[in-house]
């Protein structure tokens, strides 16, 4: 056991996939996995571990925020030995040409602040996804007939955001869609020498002001975890 997550040696995965509710962690475990079994539900946050292809997965929630992520990730790779953690979770479109349903594989993270911002002090860290990764997350989108988009992403450190100046520079500069996770992500794994990647499904549009319906989710949802599976193990 670690401090928030009450498994037992050996009952978590070298493959975590990491969304942010932990509803969405059991969903995709009895959805995706064979034999899934609860292996966390400390302070809620639940986690599973089953098999896909025959091989072993965990899917466990990661909760709101680059904070709370931070504390699973590390906890993950350091006290139970994960290899590689996709984040699977939805995110806010910044650029006309994204749609609402489509993926997102989000190659950069930027951030104004994680909380591992004070390990670089005066640097500012450019955290990457593991280029295997979302290779081949791209090739399973193709297959798959999925639209998606490739580039940079912003972690926001703030849902209810007032900076209408930030999202117009970050639009500006190319920047796909808006979650508020994979900066910090990104940055625990290259610390620990463990590979990740962010799958996203845009599911509002910041411009369009248009929202993924409710029954549509579920579909949409299951394609990013489908794609993150094919990419960690396929």
């Amino acid at each position: 056991m670690s401090t928030h997550i009450g498994a037992k040696p050996g009952e978590i995965a070298e493959t975590v996939l990491l969304p942010g509710d932990p509803y969405r962690a059991r969903w995709a475990a009895e959805t995706f996995l064979d034999g899934a079994v609860c292996i966390n539900q400390v302070r809620g946050m639940l986690g599973y571990t089953g098999t896909w292809k025959g091989n072993r997965v965990t899917i466990h929630g990661s909760g709101m925020g680059m904070p709370s992520l931070s504390i699973y990730a590390n906890e993950l790779i350091r006290d139970y030995g994960a290899k590689c953690l996709i984040r699977i979770g939805s995110a806010g479109a910044m650029q006309e040409a994204v749609k609402v349903r489509d993926v997102v594989i989000a190659m950069t993270a930027s951030t104004i602040s994680t909380p591992s911002a004070g390990v670089f002090r005066e640097m500012n860290f450019a955290p990457c996804a593991d280029y295997g990764l979302l290779e081949r997350a791209v090739a399973a989108a193709r297959a798959k007939g999925t639209r998606f988009h490739v580039g940079g992403i912003h972690s926001s450190d703030a849902f209810y955001d007032e900076r209408p100046d930030l999202m117009e520079a970050l639009k500006r500069h190319g920047v796909l869609a808006v979650e508020m996770e994979a900066a910090e992500l990104y940055t625990v794994a290259a610390r620990h020498g463990a590979r990740a990647l962010a799958v996203l499904t845009v599911s509002d549009h910041l411009i369009a002001g248009e929202a993924l319906p409710s029954e549509d989710r579920e579909r949409s949802f299951g394609d990013m975890v489908e794609i993150a599976l094919e990419a960690a193990l396929g």
